[in-house]
């Protein structure tokens, strides 16, 4: 029985997991934080990567637990209402359409649950070496002791520590897209029913949808920039940048920079893709962001991560043990589907992602010359 090492337990490596244990792997995971983490925005499941939730068994819980919007408001800078829909919101499409938009939490958690059963998870942990030879992959950890795997994947995101040490520094494979992503959650301070409001002043916007029953709120504001100096990286640096971003918008900033400075799920990061020309190396490959993250702007992360570790599982089954004829069989299947998701936020810069997602997601998640099962 092959042994996998996975780095991450967000979506993508508790799904790899899933799949690589109904073919006969015995699977560890390594996440970094100390359990599921909470907080995140609303993610998108479409086309194809629905029919992987069906195939795990989780659609119909997904589907209890998705968003239900009646619609969205578009405002001005002050506030005023100067569009609306009851047909589509940006964050997930039209309202009528089988794709579902679940909390990101809530679909890591689900998905976690169904498979802590069968795959040892380590949290509070992560890799900090690894040496390969010709038996398998000797992993160090910062804190569990020293072991030998036969493969690792790395499904531990855009700054993915696996691809760090694999294939070298981050910035040879980021792709800077111009702007800064902050996601937060916050009590539903503006009594809002089912119903999302965005609004954008100059280089700056945000969206607002509620949650839990419209007892919560999850914030998403965006800002344009070049790619801040590494010691503005640094979170309580970014906090405090979000923040006064916020309390200078015309409209609510004040709520809004109020609620940033207090959240305990504050999350911000750059809006970047991963481009790679190859997805593995020797017994280490990347799955999801960590290999092709496509960046919130696409609207594509999560079905990409769905379908990637279906794909990435059934090939290294079907490999029996030829670990790079199953690796290279699994770029060859995902690489078009890739750059057709990653197109999506390129092709479509200065217009709502979920504008460019409404108009094409669907095509790219449906495309006839593609199947799952290869």
């Amino acid at each position: 029985m092959q042994t996998v090492l996975i780095s991450g337990g967000g979506i993508a490596g508790p799904v790899l997991a899933h799949w690589l244990h109904r073919r006969g792997f015995r699977v560890t995971a390594v996440e970094r934080a100390p359990a599921p983490r909470p907080g995140g925005q609303a993610v998108d499941v479409r086309g194809v990567a629905l029919d992987v939730l069906d195939r795990m068994g989780l659609l119909d819980r997904a589907r209890r637990v998705r968003t239900r919007m009646r619609g969205m408001s578009v405002l001005g800078p002050d506030g005023q209402e100067i569009d609306r829909s009851t047909e589509a919101t940006f964050s997930s499409g039209r309202l009528d359409s089988d794709d579902i938009e679940v909390l990101r939490e809530d679909l890591v958690r689900m998905v976690h649950e169904h498979t802590r059963a069968d795959v040892e998870y380590l949290f509070g942990d992560s890799v900090t070496a690894l040496d390969e030879d010709g038996l398998g992959v000797h992993v160090e950890f910062a804190h569990a002791a020293c072991r030998r795997f036969d493969l690792v994947v790395g499904a531990d995101g855009l700054h993915s520590t696996v691809r760090r040490l694999a294939f070298g520094p981050e910035e040879r494979f980021a792709r800077h897209l111009g702007s800064y992503l902050s996601v937060f959650g916050a009590d539903n301070f503006l009594g809002l029913e089912d119903w999302q409001l965005w609004l954008r002043d100059g280089d700056a916007g945000f969206g607002i949808m509620p949650v839990r029953d419209n007892t919560e709120l999850r914030i998403a504001f965006g800002f344009e920039s070049a790619p801040l100096a590494p010691e503005l990286r640094d979170n309580g640096t970014l906090r405090g940048l979000i923040a006064d971003r916020l309390a200078s918008l015309a409209w609510e900033g004040v709520r809004l920079a109020e609620a940033a400075r207090d959240a305990p799920d504050f999350y911000c990061d750059a809006m970047a893709q991963i481009r790679m020309d190859h997805w593995s190396r020797g017994r280490v490959a990347l799955l999801g962001d960590a290999g092709y993250c496509p960046s919130p702007l696409s609207g594509q992360g999560t079905s990409l991560a769905l379908v990637g570790a279906y794909v990435l599982a059934d090939c290294l089954a079907d490999a029996h043990g030829e670990h790079r004829a199953g690796y290279s069989r699994y770029e060859r299947r995902m690489r078009e589907f890739v750059s057709l998701n990653q197109a999506l936020a390129t092709e479509n810069s200065g217009r709502p992602a979920s504008e460019a997602s409404m108009e094409h997601a669907k095509n790219a998640l449906s495309l006839d010359r593609w199947d799952p099962e290869g």
